[in-house]
């Protein structure tokens, strides 16, 4: 199913980051309250290399003894403290889903044990090989003309397909408290534009070739080696079209209200009639088109592209979204290039972990509700009320006296701060899965249904005022998010655990842990695409000129030290892409470090196992992208090729 993400501001604080300033914060406990998972007050000693210094190397001083005797396990590429938290969420939801599936209480548990079910009957999934594409790919093939193809790509939202453009639905920037429809970019099977157009890729398309050879192969698709040729042939176009991904993150850029009836003139050779016809919005009349000069040059390639590719295209795309949930040989030629490939993995997940994966991505909010029940105390989201609360009162304070700052922007700044709504936890409101059919002997079925049932969700919000209690994340998902047009921050249930978060852990390694993550998320809103939306969550600029332009210089300087960063010999960090995480990481820290000291209340910090109060501060697993400023432990596979910056700057977080 097709879906664009649409790129904007999830990063953090220059403002916080280059800038003195005092704090202020209230404290719990400061020492340990009992045994922590990790290590007596939070942190593990035993992993430390005590023979670096701290100064020379303090990733290698804090971790290098865990990172250089940690096992990758085989079926992941990356390991770290969110890994962890993930699988111990996932051990979690396999619990709840098979008690669910053993004795279904109500029509929402039997949802969950039927889709599970559809999913673990490998035996039915074998026996049916490629036949749950049969009428779908008819319909590709019974296509004659281009408006058809646009059609198909239109009902991609609500079906297995791709489409070259993407529709999502999310506040309006500029009208926050009502939805709009945004079109975007889309169309490529490879990761990003610059495995098509980059030298250092070559083996990436060459396997990428092969997998579109094998998956035409499999669907029995006429002259498949040339048809797969022409398909790269025509993403190669298409990716010469694309914005870059540092292109995208620009949040006022990526807003462009424009009349559908315009785009016809804008974006001439595509017919968005049927597009939108086939993505059941045919009565929208205006959409946000976010990368504006992409689109029409894309229109251009559809419009100049043979039939007979353009449904090759279609079928490809088809296969390789449906090959998760289709036989054995369509799972591993995928895996082989996706996985194997791309991401450097060894060996898939067990297929209970992608049963439990495929339930919580369209059952989400039904799982929570257990989830919620047995693993998020009421004690853990008052403890993280207050620890909020603190980490907020030191940003406001760093505000109040920054000295390069104007007093009409600050004023701006104090006011957006004091408008930041904050989640913890859980919505206070349960979403309905009513209408969802979902059955035990038809897997291919069911994605289907739960597709078209997100995609009629999410269409109807068009127009319409926002839901203020909705969340962007189930309560399971090892993440948080800052939402630019809500100015919100969200801590879901599940990273608000050890390592993270450890209500037996010294307060020093909880404020550099999950203090640290709300100071990320909490300065999100002052980044370099944050710092463009205001208290309101309304898409401006309320900088003088002369604070914006000191604010880039800070920027500039932080983003040159990541661009001198080489991971691996001729690899680059791309600092202009992430700036906002380098911000956000350096500012949250910083925040954190603030707040710890305002808690002590002038006592000095107990020292524990030889180790001042600040020292275990910055032990403290706090989110951290790769980095200099970066102290969280995760071990990553070095892939085939160079390795591209990810995309960190999301509308709403993957």
């Amino acid at each position: 199913m097709n879906r664009i993400r649409l790129m904007a501001a999830c990063s953090a604080c220059i403002v916080v980051a280059l800038t003195g300033g005092g704090a202020s914060a209230q404290d719990h406990a400061h020492g340990a309250s009992g045994h922590s998972p990790f290590g007596a007050w939070g942190f593990d000693l035993a992993g430390r290399d005590t023979a670096v210094k701290p100064g020379d190397d303090f990733n290698e001083y804090a971790n290098g003894t865990y990172l250089r005797t940690t096992e990758i396990p085989a079926d992941k590429a990356r390991f770290g403290p969110f890994d962890v938290l993930y699988e111990n969420a996932q051990s979690q939801l396999k619990s709840i889903i098979e008690t669910s599936a053993a004795n279904p209480t109500n029509d929402n548990a039997r949802k969950v044990g039927a889709l599970y079910a559809s999913f673990m009957d490998e035996a039915r999934v074998e026996q049916l090989g490629a036949q749950p594409l049969a009428a779908d790919l008819a319909a590709i093939k019974a296509v004659t003309d281009r408006s058809g193809i646009a059609r198909l790509m239109g009902q991609s939202h609500s079906k297995f397909g791709g489409s070259l453009f993407g529709v999502d639905v999310f506040e309006d920037l500029q009208n926050p408290d009502l939805n709009s429809a945004y079109l975007g970019q889309g169309g490529l099977g490879l990761p990003d534009r610059d495995y098509y157009l980059k030298p250092d890729f070559a083996s990436q398309r060459e396997a990428y070739l092969a997998y579109l050879t094998r998956t035409l192969t499999a669907i029995g698709w006429t002259d498949p080696a040339k048809s797969a040729s022409d398909i790269l042939a025509f993403e190669t176009k298409v990716a010469e079209k694309h914005w870059t991904t540092v292109e995208r993150r620009q949040i006022d850029k990526i807003y462009n209200p424009t009349k559908v009836a315009d785009l016809t003139t804008q974006a001439p050779g595509f017919d968005w009639a049927a597009f939108l016809d086939g993505a059941q919005i045919a009565n929208v009349d205006t959409l946000v088109v976010m990368e504006n000069t992409a689109i029409p040059g894309i229109a251009q390639v559809f419009a100049e592209t043979p039939v007979e590719t353009l449904k090759a295209w279609q079928a490809s795309q088809l296969a390789d979204q449906a090959a998760p949930y289709l036989s054995k040989a369509f799972v591993d030629s995928r895996f082989e290039f996706r996985g194997k490939t791309l991401r450097g993995q060894p060996e898939n997940r067990p297929r209970w972990n992608r049963g439990v994966a495929l339930v919580d991505g369209q059952l989400g909010e039904v799982l929570a509700q257990e989830y919620v029940r047995l693993h998020f105390p009421a004690t853990s989201k008052a403890q993280m009320e207050t620890l909020v609360g603190n980490i907020s009162a030191a940003m406001t304070e760093r505000l109040k006296n920054l000295d390069w700052m104007s007093e009409a922007t600050r004023q701006q700044a104090l006011y957006k701060m004091s408008k930041f709504g904050v989640k913890i936890g859980y919505p206070d409101k349960w979403r309905s899965y009513d209408g969802l059919e979902l059955t035990a002997n038809d897997l291919y079925g069911n994605v289907e249904r739960s597709s078209a049932f997100e995609w009629a969700f999410k269409r109807a919000k068009i127009g319409q005022p926002v839901d203020p209690l909705e969340w962007g994340m189930t309560p399971q998902t090892v993440n948080a998010y800052y939402n630019p047009p809500r100015n919100e921050i969200v801590f879901p249930a599940a990273i608000l655990q050890a390592p993270f978060f450890d209500p037996n852990a010294d307060a020093a390694v909880n404020y550099g842990g999950i203090g640290a993550v709300i100071g990320h998320e909490i300065t999100h809103g002052f980044d370099d695409q944050g710092r463009k939306s205001d208290g309101d969550g309304v898409l401006r600029d309320w900088w003088t000129p002369e604070d914006a332009a000191r604010f880039e210089e800070r920027a500039k300087v932080l983003g040159a030290i990541y661009d001198s960063l080489e991971p691996l010999p001729g690899m680059h960090v791309n600092g202009e892409l992430t700036m906002g995480e380098n911000i956000a990481d350096l500012g949250g820290l910083l925040l954190a470090l603030d707040a710890y000291h305002k808690s002590l209340n002038g006592q000095p910090a107990p020292v524990i196992d030889g180790l001042t109060g600040d020292q275990r501060v910055f032990l403290g697993p706090g989110e951290q992208s790769p980095g200099p400023f970066s102290f969280v432990v995760t071990t990553q596979r070095k892939t085939a090729g160079p390795l591209l910056a990810r995309p960190f700057q999301q509308f709403k977080a993957d």
